[in-house]
Parts: C-alpha cells; structure tokens; sequence
C-alpha cells in the first residue's frame, strides 16, 4: 500500500527525534520549540533576546529587514521593487551609530548560534509581485546584507563576514505573511531551503516539496473563550486592544498570552511532540506584555530536559537529516 507523504514525514522525524544518540531505550522524541523575531530592529531588544537564550541555553531565529542596516544617509542604496530609491514601510535606521551597534548585534548573535534570516527589505506586500519582483526583492537583501559595513562607512568589518553574510541566510518570512503564487519559485532559484511565512490550524510537522520546507505557525486557542489566533505577538496586540497601544495594568495581556502558549505547548508536549513555534517582534506592545509572557514561557519550557529550544535552520537539519535516515534504512 502506498505510504503518503505526512506518514513518511512523521516517521523520519521519529526516527531522527526519538531517542539520544547510544540510549538502548524508547523515548519519546525530544520536544522542540522554534522561538523567532521580525524585523529585528530595537538594540534592546537583541541584548534582550540574546540575555535570555543565554540564560535559558535556548536558539532563536531573527528575520532581519535589511533597510535597518541603513542610515538616513544611505537608505537611497535600496531600491525596491517596482519603486523609487529609498522607499520603505518601516523606515531605516535613525543612524549610522545605530547601524554599527545593529551590526555588531548580528555578528555577536551569529557567534553565539542564533540565525540570521531574511524578512526581506521594505516590508511590501508581496502577495501580488511576480517572481521576478521577489528575485530582486532577495538579491537587495543579499547585497546590502553583504556589504553594510562598507556601504556605511563602517570599520573594521569583522574577518569572515563576508562568507558569512554570503553563505548563512538559509531562510524567509515574508511580511506580513503575505506571500502569493510566485514566491516559491524565486525563493528556490535564490537558493534559499525555507520559508516560514503560512500559518496552520494548529502545530503541524513542517512539509518539505520540491527541494523547500514550509514552517507554519500554529493558531492556538486564546482566551477566555479559547479562539484560535495565530502565536505571534502582533495578532495578540491586535486581539488584546484592537491595535491601540494599552499599558498592561492588570497583567491580563501577558496572562492570557502566557497560558495560551503554555497549553498549546502542552498539548504537544504530552502528545505527537510536534514542533512548537512562536513569532515576536522587537516591539513592546501593550507596555511589553507580550515579550513578558515570553520570557515566562521561554524560562519554563527551554530548560527542560526533553525540550529544545532551537533554530529554524536547525530543525530543517534535523529533518533532513532524519528523512535520509529514513530514506537509508
């Protein structure tokens, strides 16, 4: 009878999972949790993030817009699709200071096994872009990724940047999470492995096709009445207060935020141990809330001893990896 291809997944992923390397008894497979931030643009919070992965010996994934590697006098190096010079939904960088302190960020992140992904550059929406529009989109990002000390002025550019600015972005999120019939193809022709911009029902195991594997985040239940949302902070900020910056007075926002991806993890944790994922931003909304609520779920659930809190890039390994395996034997 044939095998389909969730059946295949799931069982590479069990056979790689399963049990640690040497132990001659079944376990259930190692939990793992995939923590990732957009745009990755305030200093803080990178020091922030970085403080707490330290603390708790977890991975993240940042998916950096490369216009925050550019200063007021160097945004017109941009040119994004279809549009003038220096164009950007989000802005750039408040300085050439900042630059170099973002930077050093990324290359400090890097050293010490975070991932560096791409969000692109402006943050248009590029559900309607061809694919030509996204290839150009890719190869804005690599260029200014590639060359951001030089085309700030900036010194010394650290030894091995180039190789690593040319060789480590393995992965996308698109903004907005808006993506269209065309990204696909440009994100293979670019050579980019995948791409965590859908969203599912609920925790899925990441599917692979045609050399991509697609991350989703989960909509969980929230709330007092348990509707589903997607796990990432904006969704809440908009659920919470409709989008309207609000100070936490009561906790409630961080509360609710906290228990909903406590029990989604859960669920997991004491089931299919499907891989859990939560997407932040480098915004505090609603006084901070939702990045306390992180750090809540974070501290509780990375420490354990079954649990990794990893990379997308590291997870994507651990599949492949666990479908040759498979494949092999």
């Amino acid at each position: 009878m044939p095998v389909s291809s969730r059946a295949l997944l799931c069982l590479a992923a069990s056979v790689f999972l399963a049990s640690p390397a040497g132990s001659h008894t079944p376990e259930k497979p190692v939990q793992y949790v995939v923590i990732s931030f957009d745009g990755a643009h305030e200093i803080a919070q990178w020091k922030r993030s970085r403080a707490l992965a330290k603390a708790i010996g977890a991975r993240f994934t940042y998916f950096l817009s490369c216009v925050y590697l550019l200063s007021p006098e160097t945004k017109e190096t941009y040119r994004p699709p279809e549009m003038k010079a220096g164009r950007s939904n989000v802005g750039f960088a408040r300085s050439r200071q900042e630059v170099a302190e973002r930077l050093e960020q990324v290359w400090t992140a890097r050293g010490e096994g975070h991932e560096i992904a791409s969000h692109g550059c402006g943050h248009f929406d590029g559900k309607e872009w061809t694919r030509a529009d996204w290839k150009a989109e890719f190869s804005e990002f690599d260029r200014i990724f590639r060359d951001a000390w030089t085309i700030n002025g900036i010194e010394p550019e650290p030894e091995g940047w180039q190789t690593f600015a040319s060789t480590a972005i393995h992965g996308f999120r698109a903004p907005y999470l808006s993506t269209g019939h065309n990204l696909d193809a440009a994100l293979r022709e670019r050579g980019l492995t995948y791409d965590a911009s859908t969203v599912s029902r609920g925790p899925v195991f990441p599917a692979a096709k045609n050399g991509l594997r697609h991350f989703a985040l989960p909509m969980v239940p929230e709330g007092p009445e348990e509707r589903r949302i997607i796990a990432m902070d904006y969704n809440l900020f908009v659920r919470h207060s409709g989008g309207f910056e609000r100070d936490d007075v009561d906790g409630s926002f961080e509360d609710r935020t906290y228990r909903a991806f406590m029990a989604a993890f859960q669920r997991q944790y004491d089931g299919e141990r499907i891989p859990f994922q939560a997407g932040f931003h480098f915004t505090l909304m609603n006084g901070g809330a939702y990045w306390r609520a992180l750090e809540r779920f974070a501290g509780e659930v990375c420490i354990k001893a079954d649990v990794e809190c990893v990379t997308y890039g590291d997870l994507s390994d651990h599949l492949d990896e666990a479908a040759e395996m498979h494949a092999g034997g």
